[in-house]
């Protein structure tokens, strides 16, 4: 009975592995070769048990438990031709080779080569008689053992470090079962004269299956964790529940309740509601187990997307270089776990400099060496655990620095710096999880980083900038108070010259006008026109003593809007008058659209003329020969409106929201123009501002423009 437990636990947990491996990869050969290994495993088993348990063919199945061993020898060689890189090291002629070897050795273990009789005993099992080639079968063996060996060994000199773990812990599996084997079913019978050891030879099959499953469990062997894990969670529930269904049935219910009776129907309902019962927990047990199965197999298992949000969005909260690292670093150090974790940065002059860091304090050892090898990897994540041996320096700088992990951080223009990782607290490699992990938050953390510092160069920047303003200022305050005495000398200057300015020019105007009416004698058609020119120069001029004297006072606050009743259009139509000869003089069309009725108003009878006058006048200046310039004076509901249209020279778009400042002039008007003051349209916006009106303006470049103004009938009715 025992024999038979044995057979059907390691059979039982041999078929799952296998079942497992294929379900997980049925196209992969080392999948495969690996599943026949362990289906050859259970037939060895099986015909063992049958040897010992069947009288009739007690021999049958001793000769057929040496041939199931030499299938066992096959396919591990097989296995270890390609394990675990697919690449087969030994050639197609020498694989034919051995396969012949063996297929002679079983033809013959079939005879009585090897095995002559068998006798059963009951206590013991079978007892063999060995015939002539049973040290050729040894012999045989122990070759297959060699090859498997070297095949092992020279896979692992093309394997990566993570490789080469797992062939070391699948090499140490198979040699011990092999030597636990080969010494309970060939050589102790041999020295013991018994075949008694040979009964423990499936028992034996585990030791191979603990070293593959400490494998799966620790360094990812066929990557066949996440089923195993599942299906063990699924097996260990079932088992579970059958055992607690038969200890309540059998020891409870029936010893207690329904002792020495038949089953009854009372019987039978409690065993279905039992039933129902437990299939109603079968899912809290499974989850149950699931978790514990889980903290096996993957012990440093975590949710990547929750860690890729966690520093997203540190990334999003701060500009600051230092919180950046220290958020997404925590974040990161959480689900990976390594021993340290630190940023180290790429400065302008292209040497190394040390960021934030976590876990255990770590320092460079060679600052050169590392910088070389940085150089180097590119924009891809280094493993140390999967550079194999074509790159014996990089493998050589990162063990001397215990680095386990080197992402880099690179943007589309540069790499900026690096994210090391030491190895993990579990001591488990890293996973092709924590890979994707960096890989996808190191895209977005280098960016960050990069802005995060260009943020401190500009908070930099700005204390050396303040510094500068600041003495900048002081000197600027120094110079200021001369300018603003040089100025206030100027307006005095000014104020002084335009009184003394005015008298002269009144005189002057004044005989200019009794010249051109005749009142000094006849002139002649040139001469009148001569004097009609002076004439107008003489009124220009006194327009820009007006505006001077007007600057000044608006400087030294004495600028004054004296109201009276005036009668608007009758004010227009003699500034009209006035300028009508230099409008012909230009052979310019002056129109004039004198309102019917016209309301009193209120306003300052100079300061307005003043306005009229510039406005027309720079019209009559501005516009080419053959032009029209139309002045409208009329009132609305609301407003009264005072408009002069011309077809001039315009003002250009990209200028005309600097028209109104003091002294500013367009291009094409200086062009025109060249001896504007650019205080006309100053002055005028002032005048009509102080009295509750607003400027009206309208310009298209080469098309003409429209100036004016505007004011509300409430607010200027006398």
């Amino acid at each position: 009975m025992t024999d038979l437990l044995i057979l059907l636990c390691t059979s039982a947990v041999n078929l799952l592995l296998a079942g497992v491996v294929l379900v997980r990869n049925h196209k992969a050969a080392v999948n495969v070769k690996f599943a026949l290994v362990i289906f050859s495993f259970v037939g060895w088993t099986g015909c063992n048990y049958l040897a010992d348990n069947n009288a009739t063919y007690s021999l049958l199945f001793s000769k057929l438990t040496f041939v199931a061993a030499l299938f066992i020898a096959y396919t591990m060689m097989e296995l270890s031709n390609v394990f675990p890189t697919n690449a087969q090291v030994l050639s197609k002629r020498t694989r034919q080779y051995l396969g012949s070897i063996l297929v002679v050795m079983g033809i013959l273990s079939l005879s009585s080569f090897i095995v002559k009789s068998s006798v059963v005993q009951q206590s013991s099992g079978a007892e063999l008689v060995v015939g002539s080639g049973y040290y050729a079968y040894i012999l045989t063996i122990a070759i297959f053992l060699f090859v498997i060996v070297r095949n092992f060994y020279k896979q692992s000199k093309r394997a990566t470090k993570v490789q080469k773990i797992q062939i070391r812990y699948l090499a140490v599996g198979v040699s011990i079962y092999v030597v636990l084997a080969l010494g309970s079913q060939l050589i102790l019978p041999l020295i013991l004269d018994s075949w008694t050891s040979s009964r423990f030879g499936p028992v034996f099959t585990m030791v191979f299956i603990a070293f593959t499953t400490a494998a799966i469990v620790k360094h990812k062997l066929l990557d066949i964790r996440a089923v195993v894990a599942r299906s063990m969670g699924y097996i260990l529930s079932v088992l579970s529940l059958s055992a607690l269904y038969v200890f309540i049935t059998l020891l409870v219910v029936n010893n207690i309740f329904f002792k020495d009776e038949r089953i009854s129907t009372g019987q039978q309902t409690v065993y279905v509601v039992l039933a129902v019962f437990l299939s109603l927990t079968f899912e809290n047990i499974k989850k149950y187990f699931d978790k514990v199965t889980s903290k096996l197999f993957f012990r440093d298992a975590y949710n990547s997307q929750s860690v890729i949000d966690q520093v997203s969005g540190v990334i999003v909260g701060n500009v600051d270089s230092h919180k950046v690292q220290k958020g997404s670093l925590d974040a990161l150090s959480a689900a990976l776990r390594p021993t340290y974790m630190k940023f180290i940065f790429i400065s302008p002059s292209g040497a190394l400099r040390m960021g934030d860091g976590v876990g255990l304090r770590w320092q460079v050892h060679e600052p050169v060496g590392l910088a070389e090898m940085l150089k180097k990897i590119g924009k891809k994540i280094i493993l140390y655990d999967e550079i194999d041996e074509r790159n014996p320096k990089i493998k050589d700088i990162l063990k001397l620095e215990d680095i386990s992990i080197v992402a880099p951080l690179f943007t589309k223009e540069e790499t900026i710096g690096y994210l090391i990782l030491g190895s993990k607290k579990s001591g488990n490699l890293y996973s092709e999880q924590d890979v994707g992990l960096l890989n996808t938050t190191t895209n977005e953390l280098a960016v960050a980083l990069q802005n995060a510092q260009r943020f401190d160069e500009i908070q930099a920047f700005n204390l050396t900038l303040q510094e500068k303003v600041t003495d900048a200022t002081r000197e600027l305050k120094s110079t200021n108070k001369k300018l603003v005495a040089l100025d206030e000398a100027k307006d005095e200057f000014i104020s002084m010259a335009s009184h003394q300015l005015r008298t002269p020019l009144t005189s002057i105007k004044g005989y200019l006008s009794m010249m051109v009416d005749g009142d000094l004698g006849k002139v002649t058609p040139a001469q009148e026109k001569a004097l009609k020119e002076a004439f107008g120069s003489s009124q220009r001029m006194v327009f820009l003593i007006a505006d001077f004297l007007n600057v000044s006072r608006i400087k030294t606050g004495k600028f004054v809007i004296e109201p009276r009743e005036v009668n608007l259009p009758e004010i227009v139509r003699e500034e009209i008058t006035q300028l009508r000869e230099m409008a012909s003089s230009r052979e310019l069309n002056l129109v004039y659209e004198q309102p019917g009725e016209f309301p009193k108003v209120m306003l300052d009878d100079n300061k307005i003329r003043q306005v009229m006058m510039n406005m027309v006048d720079n019209a009559i200046y501005y516009t080419p020969s053959g032009g029209t310039i139309t002045i409208q004076l009329y009132p609305t509901a609301t407003d009264i409106i005072f408009k002069v249209i011309d077809t001039g020279i315009g003002v250009p778009k990209a200028e005309q929201h600097k028209l109104f400042a003091k002294f500013f002039r367009a291009n094409n008007a200086r062009r025109a123009r060249p001896d504007g003051t650019g205080l006309g349209l100053f002055m005028a916006q002032k005048i009509i501002v102080e009295q509750g009106g607003a400027i009206i303006f309208e310009s298209t470049e080469g098309k003409g423009s429209t100036f004016g103004f505007q004011f509300p009938i409430a607010k200027i009715r006398a």
